[in-house]
């Protein structure tokens, strides 16, 4: 999910495979916001906790258990959720107030910072009493600095960034974003030095793909690093609803294992409910005794993990290709805007799918 947000030390070839990737950052950014997300780029930050444990973490603060209280407390201390309904067209609408507005930017004020891993931390922000984020799956919020005339490009203009929070769309009161750290990144270098007290921008809802419940036989995603925010969106919102039978297979690349962000949340689906999920992690640095992938993301790791729900051509599937320019240009080629999704080429093109079969982030 990110070519201005990384640059890729990715390897591809059209005819056999998509190499998982290394990246860096670039100082120099443009402030366009559809440019991140027609790239395929929207949400650099990635869900840390699920709708559904965050429900149970409630249910257990509701019934007085110090465990649960703790809990709840630890994702943001969100006490109330709004509630979703679904809308004439088979999406997901929260049902309460939203604390964002798609038409202007907003100031939301730094409640905390939690470190996450050697790169990454949990920024948790506080919302007005009795609304939520608001944001429909999927879609992501974009941000900027609060202050004027801090955090510019090199035009002098304001560097916007997408994110998708950590929070499920209808927490009241918190709203949490999941960052990785990347040197030299004009928004990351600037949001890491903020302090618990300090405001950031943020505007959205920011459509990305309307998720309809059993719309598909089974689905696949095949992405990269922080490209796999909106799988992980769409990923929870099939877990958490009963009546959705849709079978998933998620393809993951990224260089090393400690890489490897929600890791314990992508096991866990795979381990409740092993008829409906299926996890293929990829390494491009993998350690002594990794059993897994290594290398390129090809044909042969995309067949492979895609025959167990018959993730096939032939089938009433979708596939979803999120991760660095790079990759998506080797598995489908590229996006060519908001509106286009441009012709389907590179590995899912000779894999024999259609171009209504898949869809770029």
């Amino acid at each position: 999910m990110f070519s201005r947000f990384a640059q890729s030390t990715f390897r591809a070839s059209r005819s056999a495979s998509a190499r998982s990737y290394a990246t860096s950052a670039s100082a120099s950014t443009s402030s366009s916001a559809p440019y991140f997300l027609g790239a395929g780029l929207a949400g650099s930050a990635v869900f840390y906790l699920s709708t559904r444990d965050q429900r149970l973490q409630l249910q257990d603060a509701k019934a007085g258990t110090a465990k649960g209280t703790a809990q709840a407390q630890g994702s943001g201390g969100a006490g109330a959720f709004q509630g979703v309904k679904t809308t004439e067209d088979g999406g997901v609408k929260v049902k309460g107030e939203s604390a964002l507005s798609n038409d202007e930017f907003r100031e939301f004020k730094l409640a905390e910072v939690i470190p996450y891993n050697h790169n990454t931390s949990r920024f948790v922000f506080d919302l007005p009493d009795g609304t939520s984020s608001g944001l429909t799956i999927a879609s992501a919020l974009v941000c900027k600095a609060a202050k004027e005339g801090e955090c510019l490009n090199d035009k002098g203009k304001p560097v916007i960034r997408p994110y998708t929070p950590v929070t499920a769309p209808d927490v009241e009161g918190k709203l949490e974003l999941l960052i990785k750290h990347y040197k030299g990144g004009a928004f990351t270098e600037y949001i890491f030095g903020l302090k618990p007290g300090d405001s950031i921008a943020m505007k959205g809802p920011i459509p990305k793909h309307p998720w309809k419940a059993n719309e598909f036989d089974s689905v696949g995603f095949i992405v990269g690093g922080s490209g796999v925010t909106p799988a992980w969106q769409i990923l929870q919102a099939i877990d958490a609803n009963p009546e959705d039978k849709t079978k998933a297979t998620l393809i993951f690349s990224n260089v090393t294992e400690e890489d490897i962000l929600l890791r314990k949340e992508f096991e866990d689906l795979a381990a409740r409910k092993p008829d409906q999920f299926h996890v293929q992690f990829v390494l491009d640095k993998p350690p002594s005794g990794w059993k897994g992938p290594t290398g390129y993301v090809n044909s042969e790791v995309v067949k492979e993990a895609f025959k167990k729900f018959n993730t096939t051509p032939e089938g009433n599937v979708k596939i979803f290709v999120c991760g660095p320019p790079g990759q998506v240009k080797a598995i489908s080629g590229p996006k060519k805007s908001m509106k286009d999704q441009g012709e389907l080429t590179g590995l899912l093109a000779d894999l024999s799918y259609k171009k209504e079969q898949v869809f770029k982030f």
